[in-house]
């Protein structure tokens, strides 16, 4: 294989393990910010017995997602330092400010939550681990800030080569964040309502600590049903700008080799991509131009036609990203979507008509939810992007051009061989650690034990 193959399979090993942590850490700081205010609010200790179970299992998977995403950022310099100098004053602002503040807040109170229980006043307490769920969520801005400058350039200018910031406000501004951000965020609020429903299943199907785990369901099902149809409106006005600044992504994620209006949606097409047609297809008729347009008629540019107009733009080359994949992911993240939306009103009727106990087959579909998140989040950040292709910045630098000149593909070999190994251990790790809390239950999470994991997970991330 070539060093480009090996250096993007590499990178794509590394933001795969890193983002199977990230989006629950997003939405598990805030379930346990909101679990500490009912304690504080209430006196109940079972709200303060919630907090410590839930906030031993963000503890596990906040220090297993900054282990993971600490090599991403050598990778820059490393195997793509022609793209780091290119528009590494650009790229870097955003990553250094995540940093410089938003990770060192973040750390500094995950801290002060940890070895300051019964030690700090009550809502001292809880207002540092509001400050970790917000940190949390402000890293994760700063680094899709960063992201959707490779996603939609604004505020530089080109000189000399490489790209230079001439506004900063236009950079931290860009379209791209209003839309990325909270389908980001909100994906993760998903991910964490469904971890918590899947586990209070779990014990409620063991008719363990009951009142605990009723009180965590009901929390994460209003939280999961309302995340989940924001991610679904945030999307489809995604999908609307993503027609007019990245054209190609949707056409390639429609399987649409020729303009159409009104544009069906495929709900399954048989793609060949070497003759650069569908073989088959079954469409539901406009509503593609809905998703696009907000109407069931209007034109969308099929892939043949922009290909052309790329041509043109950029000059001879391969503008066409991969269509098969990109066209099932997209239906992967649609269909699990829809499922994360059900799953929690019917779990909301079920809860409310005192029936979820008796569903012993619905506690058991809630379990087995728990992978749909991760699954609907690779999918999507796998559709972000992979729909870019060729470009590593959009209509800026191709891919090929970002590589390092100087990295053989041994050397990537071998990193990429034991980075693969280390992340499955790690992730090997993490589970294990999780299963373990999770069968345990709050009862065997005392005050010292919350102690002992804060240093374990302290010992993992400084």
């Amino acid at each position: 294989m070539t060093e480009l193959i090996l250096a993007r399979l590499q990178f794509a090993v590394v933001t795969s393990y890193h983002f199977l942590f990230v989006p629950l850490t997003l939405g598990l700081s805030v379930l346990v910010a909101m679990m500490e205010t009912w304690y504080v609010r209430t006196g109940n200790e079972t709200y303060k017995k919630m907090t410590k179970f839930w906030g031993k299992l963000f503890l596990i998977n906040f220090a297993m997602g900054v282990v993971t995403g600490l090599v991403q950022e050598f990778s820059f310099g490393m195997n793509w330092s022609e793209y780091s100098r290119f528009v590494g004053d650009i790229f870097g602002a955003p990553l250094a400010i995540e940093a410089l503040v938003a990770f060192f807040l973040e750390s500094t109170f995950i801290g002060i939550w940890v070895f300051g229980w019964d030690k700090l006043p009550k809502k001292v307490h809880a207002l540092s681990i509001w400050l970790v769920a917000i940190a949390t969520n402000v890293s994760a801005l700063w680094i899709l800030i960063a992201n959707s400058f490779m996603q939609e350039p604004v505020g530089y200018v080109l000189r000399n080569g490489r790209a230079e910031m001439t506004d900063f406000i236009a950079l931290i501004t860009n379209p791209h964040v209003f839309y990325q951000f909270p389908h980001t965020v909100l994906s993760g609020f998903v991910t964490a309502a469904f971890f918590v429903m899947g586990i209070s299943a779990y014990h409620i199907l063991k008719k363990n600590h009951l009142d605990i785990f009723h009180r965590s369901f009901q929390i994460a099902v209003v939280f999961g049903l309302i995340s989940g149809v924001a991610v679904a409106g945030v999307g489809h006005a995604q999908a609307m700008h993503l027609v007019e600044v990245q054209p190609m992504k949707m056409a390639a994620a429609e399987a649409l080799w020729n303009t159409e209006n009104p544009a069906g949606l495929a709900l399954y097409a048989s793609i060949d991509e070497k003759g650069q047609k569908n073989t088959s297809e079954l469409k539901i008729p406009g509503l593609l131009s809905f998703l696009s347009h907000d109407s069931f008629t209007g034109e969308v540019k099929g892939i043949h036609e922009l290909q052309a107009a790329a041509v043109q733009k950029y000059g001879p080359g391969n503008y066409i990203p991969q269509v098969t994949s990109l066209f099932w992911s997209f239906r992967i993240m649609l269909v699990a979507g829809l499922w994360l939306i059900l799953v929690p009103l019917l779990g909301l009727y079920y809860f409310k008509s005192k029936r979820l106990d008796q569903k012993t087959w619905f506690l058991k579909v809630l379990l087995w939810t728990i992978p749909i998140p991760y699954i609907a989040n690779t999918a999507g950040w796998y559709m972000a992007e992979v729909g870019r292709m060729p470009w590593i910045v959009y209509g800026l630098q191709k891919v090929e051009v970002g590589l390092s000149t100087s990295v053989s593909a041994l050397s990537i070999l071998i990193t990429l061989i034991g980075f693969t190994l280390i992340y499955t251990a790690l992730a090997v790790a993490d589970v294990y650690l999780l299963l373990k809390y999770i069968k345990k239950g709050p009862e065997d999470v005392s005050a010292d034990e919350t102690l002992k994991s804060g240093r374990k997970g302290a010992s993992l991330w400084t």
